[in-house]
């Protein structure tokens, strides 16, 4: 189960396996996965979205789910009220960074050479959306601040 901000995200999600796809921005994203799942949440949401979803992500979990939020994409997060929204459920809020789990250049080449496997065998797939030349940069972080990048973007020499 996943969400998108855009009705022309949902065929790219699901072609990546999503079953149930919603649009955030015109549906309340936490009450339909609280219907998919007969009230019960989901245990676990990864956000990379931030403050807009911050609420609906949280409220979408079971009880003991955990939070994992990883972006900005919608700005900040705001403060959380810890005896409000995260005790009723005992829930976990982790809000991890990189650096934290490839401190080192062993744990970068362990990192690295999972990934890199699972590029090999297929297990996850790399589609580039859209390629810009090196003059179409301002062009290229239009797009992306525009949040009209459905994929992976590179931008060559």
């Amino acid at each position: 189960m996943g969400t998108v901000g855009s009705d022309e995200k949902i065929n790219v999600a699901k072609e990546n396996g999503y079953d149930h796809v919603i649009n955030y921005n015109k549906e309340d994203f936490a009450k339909k996965v609280l219907e998919i799942t007969d009230g019960k949440g989901v245990p676990v949401v990864y956000d990379g979205v931030g403050k807009d979803t911050l609420d609906g992500s949280i409220e979408c979990l079971a009880i003991r789910g955990m939070m994992v939020s990883f972006g900005n994409a919608s700005g900040p997060l705001s403060d959380i009220n810890v005896p409000k929204m995260l005790q009723p459920k005992g829930l976990y809020l982790v809000r991890p960074a990189m650096q934290q789990y490839l401190s080192t250049k062993e744990e970068l080449d362990e990192a690295s050479e999972i990934m890199f496997e699972k590029i090999r065998s297929g297990k996850v797939k790399i589609n580039i959306f859209k390629k810009y030349k090196l003059d179409q940069v301002i062009e290229a972080h239009k797009d992306l601040e525009g949040r009209k990048i459905l994929g992976p973007a590179v931008i060559l020499p």
